[in-house]
């Protein structure tokens, strides 16, 4: 539960909030990393000190399930010269460390990040006539942070959120969302670390297809350049009824198809309703069975592959599957694109943190059998068209456990999976070789998977010369524990 206030409204938990002219007396009751933070929105918005908050009644370390502690609610006058609408600014308060006395973060020094190292921001377009900011904003937000917290991975600019309805809840086309930097937040030096800042961009299916195809950031420019899209801040306007292919038709095949052909994509993996089958096994054979049973959450892949449990409760809230990207290389706590080569290697990325069990020998299969969800089974032409033929590598982590499949080509360094033996497992983790010839002769055969809602489940793809099975079958198959 939440309440609405002015962030300078009386309570236990929540002193006025100072900016740099706070008095003394405030500045040191106040949160440093909250005061940190506060200053950074005074520079911005100097004329308003105290703008409505959205705040947790039960603070996340005292039991609440609301890990944001605050979301502040700021009115932006835009520029019109701009092509930069009046909207209201969103600024989340809970992803960093406030306190620094490790009641929700650990505190490791003032180098590297805060807490997880960012807070989150979004910008709504203001409708004609409206005086005060909506509030759902506020609980989209809380949702993303319950994820972040539950599974302790973060996210970075570029990356995409599956969110499969209306961010608002209504009849909007606007039903997913990107992550870029916010155009005017500055990183904040706090004395528990550095916070930078992600604003939420809301984003038609088909752009996020197209994100997923290409690059989040790629489209992200597109839509810098679409005023009524997002336009420079990338303002979120969910009564918007076109995507950016439709107000300029152009941008599909001289920039995002001119784009997949060139760099490919690099998305390197989602989180998946998947399992595979080794068909080479007899079936009475249990010993190191890697049949896989998936329940029903889905997950996005943990930067410290730490899937837990307790992530159901995060995003369920809201009922909306995620399939969101494994994040990019991080350095210092901060996200950093990897340039595309060539020659890929499983070392190179998050990918090498699925090896699950160290010490469980690797095994080279004869034949096999991946089972697939609608969802993750019409991402099977990327993982082939954008990855595997650009000489890199993909993969779909399980929902639940450790169980990994991840596709690869022949110019990825690091895999145990070879041209001789190209089925082989490590443990729960799967991994495919494909040619670039047989590549090229799945994507033909797959060919409808780009139109999934025009064929009926179960469907099933075999390659008998290849010993290799692909079957695409109902969300309640997987949600089945007899599966």
């Amino acid at each position: 539960m939440a309440e609405l206030r002015p962030s300078g409204a009386p309570g236990p938990t929540a002193p006025p909030a100072p900016g740099p002219t706070a008095p003394p007396a405030f500045a040191s009751l106040f949160p440093p990393g909250l005061h940190a933070i506060y200053g950074e929105c005074r520079r911005l918005y100097p004329d308003q000190p105290n703008p409505l908050q959205v705040t947790a009644i039960v603070k996340y370390w005292l039991g609440g399930p609301d890990p944001l502690d605050y979301v502040s609610m700021y009115r932006n006058v835009g520029s019109p010269s701009a092509n930069i609408p009046e909207h209201w600014h969103y600024i989340s308060f809970g992803l960093s460390d406030l306190y620094g006395d490790n009641r929700v973060h650990e505190f490791t020094g003032t180098d590297g990040p805060s807490g997880f190292g960012f807070e989150l921001t979004f910008r709504l377009k203001r409708e004609t006539g409206e005086s005060a900011p909506p509030t759902w904003p506020a609980e989209l937000m809380q949702g993303l942070a319950r994820y972040v917290f539950q599974s302790e991975n973060t996210f970075c600019s570029g990356d995409h959120v599956s969110w499969h309805s209306p961010l608002d809840n209504s009849e909007s086309r606007i039903q997913h969302m990107l992550l870029t930097e916010d155009p005017q937040m500055q990183p904040v030096q706090t004395p528990f670390g550095v916070v930078t800042f992600l604003q939420i961009v809301g984003v038609c299916t088909e752009e996020l297809h197209s994100a997923q195809q290409w690059n989040g950031q790629g489209i992200l420019e597109l839509l810098r350049t679409v005023p009524i899209a997002g336009g420079p801040w990338l303002i979120t306007d969910m009564r918007r009824g076109e995507t950016i292919f439709e107000i300029d038709p152009h941008l599909q095949q001289e920039r995002v198809d001119k784009g997949i052909e060139t760099d490919g994509s690099n998305l390197s993996g989602v989180s998946a309703k998947c399992a595979w089958d080794d068909l080479s096994r007899p079936p009475e054979d249990d010993e190191d069975s890697r049949s896989i049973c998936i329940g029903t959450q889905p997950r996005r892949l943990s930067g410290k592959e730490q899937i837990r449990e307790t992530l159901r409760r995060g995003l369920e809230i809201n009922s909306k599957p995620v399939l969101p990207p494994i994040n990019p290389q991080r350095q210092n706590g901060l996200a950093h694109d990897r340039a595309p080569s060539r020659k890929d290697s499983l070392e190179s990325d998050s990918s090498t943190a699925i090896i699950p069990h160290e010490l469980i020998r690797t095994r080279q299969l004869e034949s096999v059998h991946l089972k697939f969800n609608q969802e993750s089974g019409a991402l099977i032409p990327l993982c082939l068209r954008g990855r595997l033929l650009h000489g890199r590598h993909f993969t779909y982590k399980s929902i639940t456990g450790d169980m990994a499949i991840t596709f690869v080509s022949t110019g990825v360094e690091g895999a145990f999976a070879t041209e001789e033996h190209p089925y082989a497992a490590h443990g729960p983790w799967l991994q495919i070789l494909l040619t670039e010839e047989f590549v090229e002769k799945m994507l033909e055969d797959l060919e409808d998977l780009t139109s999934p809602e025009e064929f009926k489940l179960p469907k099933e793809y075999s390659w008998p010369e290849k010993k290799l099975k692909v079957s695409i079958l109902p969300d309640v198959v997987f949600d089945s524990p007899l599966h």
